[in-house]
Order: structure tokens, then sequence, then C-alpha cells
């Protein structure tokens, strides 16, 4: 087996940055397969080839196959693969990280492990979302109530400018079919919000559980990165989609968010909101395979030797 020093996948200095990709890709009734290092996708029309290294997420719908050598590559490329149908989304698989570095996995984990950072940096997501608003000194409860307060008026502001009419948010899980067109379209947007989202955590190496706003799922840091865009790209174009027809709402709605999230450059702030997030102004050598073991005093130490000469009192060596 291969250290982690001597992986044979590609660096990445060989990689296209997450900030540079695709926000995604959807593909349904095809069979995704392995050609090199591009995926083909070979349906009734004939094959179309497409680059793994310059997918965000690949959002796999419905009559979609996929080999084992296409889920090979996807991952060393550290694309996020996600499911999608009609009745939800799952996230069955995530890539590898793009970055060597821990340093952004450890600083979200020392920011959630303190209940006043946390509270801090929710303050944060919260002034990223609504700016002309000051968080300063609010509670949990409080930011709940802004926030719940701001995203309804975002729907009906909505609902106005598109001449929908709005009853509210209305969504039961795996029964997508059961809302109206409006109520559909923001269930679509948000799964490619979602999927976006997970793709810049995973490829980031931050830790998709650890959620400043959302916790007790696994996804929780995803829900938190999402829920920054919600207002302004998802709801928006969700209603745009659901004025024009009522028809195809689903496959509508994505080609519609994948372009404004193409136009506006979604991954690129993605990836620098994170990082603002977690470590303002933290160095982050990326391209580093490096590996230390911690010693006393917050002391990094190099690894790959037996330290037992220089700091052991005993002849004997405990493992």
């Amino acid at each position: 087996m291969a250290t982690v020093g001597r992986r044979g996948a590609s660096s990445p200095r060989d990689l296209t940055r997450m900030a540079d990709r695709l926000s995604f890709v959807y593909l349904e009734r095809c069979t995704v397969h392995r050609e090199d290092n591009a995926l083909t996708a070979e349906d009734a029309d004939g094959v179309t080839h497409i680059p793994s290294a310059t997918i965000g997420t690949l959002l796999l719908g419905p009559g979609t196959r996929v080999t084992h050598q296409a889920m090979s590559v996807l991952g060393d490329s550290g694309a996020g693969v996600v499911w999608v149908g009609e009745r939800g989304v799952r996230f069955y698989s995530g890539g590898r990280s793009l970055s060597r570095s821990s340093a952004l996995v450890e600083a979200q984990a020392v920011k959630w492990a303190n209940q006043r950072t946390r509270l801090k940096t929710a303050r944060q997501m919260y002034r990223m979302r609504f700016p002309d608003e000051d968080p300063a000194g609010l509670t949990r409860h409080e930011l709940l109530g802004r926030e719940g307060r701001r995203v309804k008026a975002c729907y009906r502001h909505h609902a106005a400018r598109t001449g929908i009419a709005w009853n509210g948010r209305q969504y039961l899980p795996g029964e997508f079919a059961s809302g109206d067109p409006a109520n559909q379209a923001v269930t679509a947007a948000a799964q490619c919000m979602y999927g976006i989202a997970q793709t810049a955590v995973t490829a980031l190496g931050c830790a998709p559980g650890l959620g400043f706003i959302h916790s007790g799922h696994e996804l929780a840091f995803v829900l938190d990165i999402a829920d920054l865009y919600k207002t302004e790209i998802a709801i928006p174009v969700a209603f745009e989609v659901a004025a024009e027809s009522p028809d195809d709402i689903g496959s509508r709605t994505r080609r519609a968010i994948r372009d404004q999230v193409n136009k506006v450059g979604l991954l690129k702030r993605c990836v620098e909101d994170i990082k603002l997030l977690l470590l303002p102004g933290g160095a982050i050598d990326e391209d580093v395979d490096r590996v230390t073991v911690q010693s006393d005093r917050g002391m990094e130490l190099t690894a790959g030797r037996n330290y037992a000469d220089d700091f052991s009192d005993s002849d004997e060596v405990p493992w």
C-alpha cells in the first residue's frame, strides 16, 4: 500500500483548482464511463467526452449508470458526485480533498469546539448573507428569528416581482411533485446549491458535519455554506423559472442555476468565503504534502522517524 507521501494520484498542481471549475454537470439517461482521464457519457445520440478535472459536482439524474472506473477518476480529481431525482437528492459520494494541508479543518474544529467562537462565526455568516444588518450581540434565538423573517420577506418579494401567487414554503421530503411550481423550483434550486457547497467543503478538506448554524447532521457545514447564497441566487432564480412555465421545473431550474452560478463565479466565492470564515488572514500551503507529529506546547515534529533516543528516559519502546 502506498504511503500518504507516495500516493500516485495527481497533485493539486496537476488539477484544476476548485475556484476555476464548472459548478456542476447534470447527466441523465446515459452510461458514464472513463476514457483516459476524461469521463464519457453515452446515450442514444452517441458519446460525449467531459474532462473530469474541470467538474465541480457531477449530478446523476434518472436513468444513469456509472462504472467503477468513472468513479475512480472522479475521486482522484476531487469532484463531488450526487445522485438526484424527482424525489430529492442523496449524497452518496464525495471527492478527495484537493488540499494537502489540514489547516482549514483544524481551524474549523477549534472554532466549532468553543461555544463563544461558534456563535461568533454564526453571526459572521449572518452578516455575509445580510450585510445591511449588524448581528453583533444577538443570541442564537435572535439570529434564527431574524434569518427567518428575512427569508420569508425574500420569498414574498420575488413572488411579487415575478407575479406568482405564494402561500409559503411547502415541501414534504420525498414528495417533490406535491408542491406547486414555485415550491418545486425552490426545492430543485436548493438541491443544486447543496451539491455545489458540498463539493467546495470537501475539496478544501473541511469537516462537513461541523456546522456553526446547523447541527446533528453529517452535512451540517454544507447546509451552512449553501444558505449563504440562498436569498441571492437560489430563490430569485427559482421564482423566475416558475414564472416562465410550470413544465419541466426540475431540469429547467438546474440549468438556470448552473448558468447563474457560473456567471457570478460562485465556486470561487465559496472557496474564498470558507477560508475567510475559518482562517482569516492565515496562509495555507495547499500544495505541500507534509506530515508532522504533535508534541508538547504546540510543537510539531517531523514525522517518519523514531524519537526514542531524543525523548524517552527508558530503553523500552512503548509500542
